[in-house]
């Protein structure tokens, strides 16, 4: 069959929701202006599962690649900014009961320098101040409640993320692409056509009659209808490392008297961890647990007890998870995007950086391989490399914790089967050894830099039980000149709320 000059092929999406609109979005973004056609199809009969309302700083990527400004989609998403996430409760130890892990910038460059050589005496033994909080200005941002989006005067401001309805966000890119001449339908698939090479061809719908397409996106969720049910993809499972399988969520009001945060907090609880999300309308929260540990009502009972009156009703949803990744995301001409392709728990809350990073490298080596799937093995080898650089990140979290009140979390600490990659990180950082240097061989393979290392294992107090003071002569980070630069920085920080409310009303 003679191939299609690109601009006459159709893209067929499957599925809606934040993963489905986003695909929509980028993809007409790179080959609409030439000719391709985009067919979005969703059922009525499936709800989306719109738990993530948090983001890495990427999605900022994601809008400029679109030209939407802040000001028009924040508004739209009852959306705020996020300086970072703190982790409360997950160490224990005098001193780091709690931490940041910030988002990085220039602005950190002489403190963060101070943080990476305090770091590497704590690990030696001496007495020195390591929690990262200490160190970088974004974690004294969201301590303030401040914007981390400067006023005039700052050379240099810090990276940021947002929070965010992630239902609002699906229905505001959805809107946009409708007008943009995306063809939008509701309808439900009854049967995927295949061709002799096992390429899907057509859908068959419910409704009668059925869409022939050249690309097929499968933005349907868990049920991943075309990556796996049709083209058999193996999904591979990280069960052994990652226990937690269930959340319930739940919303509560803002209190005006108490500020409006510019953070996460994600806080460990007895058999699991509790996120605190800040929208302008209301806090976002939930509990991710694992259901070999607790059952949906104790896991419930457990987060209303968390929130205390703020959960009075409140109307709880329980939610399932499957931890892991396909195989290949990228099989015959079919793409898996979103919980289709796989999913790692939102303690980092990277499900939409993972569903961005997956359509642009798409659009990236499919190009490049004339539209052909000349570099398929490339980009699934590439996508995999983030889902399992990410997993480690999360995987640390729960190695290194210091938690004993109850199996789940000691079962997490003596878990043997993590990567050999993540044992020799914690084996070179334990024992003293070149860590930088061990950093500097895996590189991109880690999906995170250098500073959240050193922030997750600083701030869950990862060194030696017993530390000397410093001697005199050891030159230790001078805190007040810390001090006096976060100070200096701090001062064209606008409130959040009172930024927001000049970006919009509440």
């Amino acid at each position: 069959m003679q191939k299609k000059p690109f601009g006459e092929k159709h893209i067929i999406i499957l599925g809606g929701g934040t993963a489905g609109w986003m695909a929509a979005s980028l993809f007409d973004q790179a080959w609409g202006a030439d000719g391709a056609r985009i067919t979005l199809i969703e059922s009525a009969e499936i709800d989306t599962i719109g738990v993530g309302e948090g983001s890495t700083p990427y999605l900022r990527q994601f809008f400029r690649t679109l030209n939407i400004p802040e000001n028009e989609w924040m508004p739209a998403c009852n959306a705020t900014y996020k300086c970072g996430i703190r982790f409360p409760g997950w160490s224990g130890k005098p001193g780091f009961e709690s931490y940041f892990h910030p988002f990085f910038s220039e602005l950190d460059q002489d403190t963060g320098y101070a943080f990476f050589h305090n770091c590497a005496l704590r690990r030696g033994g001496i007495d020195v101040p390591v929690n990262p909080d200490r160190f970088f200005v974004s974690a004294q941002l969201a301590a303030q409640h401040k914007s981390p989006v400067a006023g005039d005067g700052l050379r240099h401001t810090p990276d940021y993320g947002y929070h965010f309805d992630a239902g609002l966000l699906g229905a505001f890119l959805k809107k946009r692409a409708e007008a943009r001449g995306i063809n939008h339908r509701i309808d439900t698939v009854e049967r995927v056509a295949q061709d002799e090479s096992g390429d899907i061809t057509a859908l068959h719908l419910k409704d009668g009659g059925s869409v022939d397409g050249d690309l097929f996106i499968d933005c349907t969720g868990f049920a991943a209808l075309m990556i796996q049910k049709s083209l058999g993809e193996r999904f591979v499972s990280y069960g052994d490392v990652l226990f937690n399988d269930r959340a319930v969520a739940l919303a509560s009001p803002l209190n005006p008297a108490e500020g409006l945060p510019s953070e996460t907090v994600s806080t460990a609880l007895g058999h699991g961890w509790a996120w605190k999300i800040p929208l302008t309308t209301r806090f976002g929260n939930g509990y991710v647990y694992s259901s070999a540990h607790i059952d949906e009502s104790t896991a419930e009972d457990a987060l209303r007890r968390h929130l205390g009156p703020a959960a009075k009703g409140g109307e709880a949803r329980h939610l399932k998870m499957r931890v892991g990744r396909v195989e290949n995301h990228w099989q015959k001409n079919c793409l898996a995007v979103g919980l289709s392709q796989g999913f790692i728990e939102p303690l980092e809350a990277t499900a939409l950086m993972l569903v961005q990073l997956t359509i642009e490298k798409f659009i990236q080596m499919y190009g490049e391989g004339d539209y052909t799937s000349r570099h398929q093995p490339a980009f699934n080898q590439r996508i995999n490399m983030f889902f399992d650089g990410i997993r480690d990140y999360i995987v640390t979290h729960y190695k290194i914790n210091g938690r004993n009140d109850s199996d789940y979390w000691i079962e997490n600490r003596d878990n043997p089967h993590i990567s050999d990659r993540l044992a020799e990180l914690l084996a070179v950082w334990d024992g003293g050894g070149d860590f930088e240097t061990l950093l500097d061989r895996y590189g991109d393979a880690l999906i995170y830099l250098r500073p959240s290392w050193y922030a997750i294992l600083a701030g869950m107090g990862r060194f030696p039980s017993h530390a000397t003071s410093a001697p005199a002569k050891t030159p230790i980070a001078p805190m007040h000149q810390i001090h006096d630069l976060h100070t200096e920085a701090l001062a064209y920080f606008p409130d959040h709320r009172d930024h927001l409310a000049r970006m919009y009303p509440f």
